[in-house]
């Protein structure tokens, strides 16, 4: 069953009045431990930063558990190089099994990801899929289903766009 269509929102253009996020440069840490999963999910993280005229960089990772980890080192990495991110995305899937692993890996990773976005500001989009089993991953990552990719980077540049608002960027 198909998710119903979303209005197209500030994030995606659609509103003059909001700053521009033209020519900002965004970083996706991508799990591709589900393939087919995670190239949905990046085709849509990858088209909303097209339509906002944003930049960015894709960073792989094994897994959901590796995001946090390897986010913290591309950011120091970007600061250090002067380069700076001005927001980031997290992708990816975790399937419940028949294990706790399913709400360590769930909740670790999510945990992690919010401590460090609320540490830096970061304008964050968290694009991990949690869910009871590849179908429904499936109908979630889908651009023309659930597009959650495209959700998660569309999070990032609202946030991006409301630190402009506010006066928060550097």
């Amino acid at each position: 069953m198909a998710a119903p269509s979303r209005p197209k929102d500030d994030a995606e253009g659609s509103n003059p009045a909001e700053p521009s996020a033209k020519g900002a440069s965004f970083l996706i840490v991508e799990a591709r431990f589900y393939d087919e999963i995670g190239k949905h999910l990046l085709e849509g993280a990858k088209r909303a930063f097209a339509l906002a005229e944003a930049r960015c960089d894709i960073l792989r990772v094994p897994g959901a558990l590796e995001i946090p980890i390897a986010l913290e080192m591309a950011l120091d990495a970007a600061e250090r190089a002067g380069r700076p991110y001005q927001g980031a995305v997290a992708l990816g899937c975790v399937i419940r099994g028949e294990t706790y692993h399913f709400e360590i890996v769930a909740g670790e990773s999510a945990r992690a990801l919010m401590g460090l976005a609320v540490a830096r500001k970061l304008a964050f989009g968290n694009g991990i899929l949690t869910v009871e089993d590849e179908t429904q991953a499936l109908v979630r990552a889908r651009c023309d289903e659930g597009d959650k990719g495209g959700d998660a980077a569309r999070a990032a540049l609202a946030l991006y766009r409301l630190k402009n608002v506010v006066g928060a960027v550097q």
